[in-house]
């Protein structure tokens, strides 16, 4: 009988691990954070540290770090389609510009996505926090006609009790916890599978006023408008996290779930909660900016308390990495913190503070622990390297600058590059940017040009040794630098016009 018993337990576990040989993954996409951010990343240049990030640091010290990893953009929306696709930000039908919640999807229908290709490998798929570009609502009256944003500055003609079209559904999620536009602009809502989930018992969709908004500390980021007449951003955190927490709980053991987290931290407004996880958030730092790093760092120790308590902790893939380059904030500078650690310039600029980006994975079993890469890379990287975990061949038009990671996540590749430069951008300036072997190259775009064909080089700078001093040497009019400007801007050009990849 005891053999017998045996040998059914045996049946089972065996049963277990085929249904989970493929390992959960969870990519978290940050707002706003740098690298000198994270602690683990401010300690390999400096001993002033401001504040520690354990949660993150402990990740870095038992995966791997990437000390050249780059946004797609220096700028949210462009790098989120970017990150999405896999394609680099100008292939999308408007690859400068922030998308407001009511304007069309950049994403095509036929398109790769991360939620499709994780569904494609049998993967639970789930989407959690700020969307942060167009999807569809419908006109307000109309049970057809999709509302479309003249972005005038308050939009009241559209009806946003529910995503119609174009939202993580449609996009390989099974499951979404969507903020349409994080916590920074319009709707001010939470969508639940795409229907309104109301805040409260008594929530209704009202209009959402900086006078409101005055009366519990909280200052618009952007435009007034409609959303959850119990909105307060300084909850949203929290809700997204024990969301997210539950989601893992919850999760069929039958097959491996995939997670792609976008915090909603550390962009404008800061609203820090008061406490999450037992721990005391707004008021613990020296800035409200700070404190909102202090509870992004928080929920990713949620998430992994959350695997650990699910059984799954040793079988789980977790990538870190942000959207753009990090805030220069008054207050956290006069603290002594340098949200960009060495490098110059922040958000939505050219220089390397606007696109250098913390990226972190961990794999227990497969990445060796503090391990450390040189290799340049880029958030778009994600979507090719996921495929090549689960095994997916991508079609030729597909993700078509997204370079594969996994031979340098299991230390068979430390010093070939994947990329044959790296391309990207800035924000709002319209500059955009080639890195190769080390030399960087902006190029000015006419902003009156829709065409995106005038271009002009406008700084060169040699990254090789003293990065921090070289960005400020600007070597676009030295004559001996002329041949490199002249390479750098035909190898772009060749590039955009073209459509050729970078990926190797």
């Amino acid at each position: 009988m005891l053999k017998k018993i045996v040998f059914i337990v045996s049946i089972v576990l065996t049963i277990q691990v085929s249904a989970q040989k493929q390992p959960n993954v969870i990519v978290v996409l940050a707002d706003d954070i740098g690298v000198g951010d994270i602690s683990y990343y401010r300690q390999m240049n400096s001993n002033n540290v401001v504040l520690k990030t354990p949660a993150i640091d402990n990740l870095a010290k038992s995966g791997m770090t990437f000390t050249d990893a780059h946004s797609p953009a220096a700028l949210c929306a462009p790098s989120r389609y970017a990150v999405m696709t896999g394609n680099n930000c100008y292939r999308s039908y408007a690859p400068w510009g922030v998308w407001g919640s009511y304007q069309p999807s950049p994403i095509k229908s036929d398109q790769l996505t991360l939620g499709k290709l994780m569904k494609n490998a049998g993967y639970q798929t789930a989407f959690f926090g700020k969307w942060g570009f167009g999807m569809d609502f419908l006109k307000k009256g109309s049970a057809t006609e999709i509302y479309r944003s003249p972005r005038k500055r308050v939009e009241l003609d559209v009806d946003v009790n529910k995503i119609v079209g174009k939202g993580p559904l449609d996009n390989g999620f099974d499951y979404s916890l969507t903020f349409p536009a994080g916590i920074q602009n319009v709707p001010y809502v939470v969508y639940e599978n795409e229907e309104w989930m109301p805040l409260e018992k008594n929530s209704e969709i009202g209009y959402i006023s900086q006078e409101n908004m005055t009366k519990i500390g909280v200052t618009l980021d952007k435009d007034e408008g409609l959303g959850d007449t119990n909105w307060d951003p300084h909850n949203m955190g929290p809700l997204l996290v024990n969301k997210a927490v539950d989601y893992i709980a919850n999760a069929d053991t039958d097959k491996p779930f995939f997670m792609y987290y976008c915090s909603l931290a550390v962009h404008l407004p800061h609203t820090p909660t008061k406490k999450l996880n037992g721990e005391k958030i707004a008021g613990e730092t020296p800035s409200k900016h700070l404190d909102m790093v202090k509870e992004l760092d928080v929920q990713m120790a949620m998430l992994v308390a959350a695997l650990k308590k699910k059984g799954v902790y040793d079988n789980t893939v977790i990538v870190f990495t942000s959207d753009n380059g990090g805030l220069l904030k008054k207050k956290s500078i006069k603290a002594g913190h340098k949200s960009n650690d060495i490098y110059r310039g922040g958000k939505n600029q050219a220089y390397e503070g606007g696109h250098r980006v913390p990226f972190i994975v961990w794999w227990p079993g497969k990445i060796k622990s503090g391990s450390t890469s040189k290799i340049p890379v880029l958030s778009i990287d994600i979507l090719s390297t996921l495929a090549a975990i689960t095994n997916q061949e991508i079609e030729e038009n597909q993700a078509k600058d997204s370079a594969n990671l996994l031979p340098i996540f299991l230390g068979e590749n430390k010093n070939t590059e994947v990329h044959s430069y790296l391309v990207t951008q800035s924000g709002t300036g319209k500059e955009a940017i080639i890195i190769k072997d080390g030399w960087k190259l902006i190029i000015a775009f006419d902003k009156k040009d829709k065409t995106d064909s005038t271009r002009k080089p406008v700084a060169l700078f040699n990254l090789n040794t003293n990065i921090t001093e070289n960005e400020k040497q600007n070597l676009i009019d030295a004559p001996k630098y002329a041949s490199k400007v002249k390479s750098l801007f035909t190898t772009y050009n060749n590039y955009r016009d073209t459509g050729e990849k970078t990926k190797i």
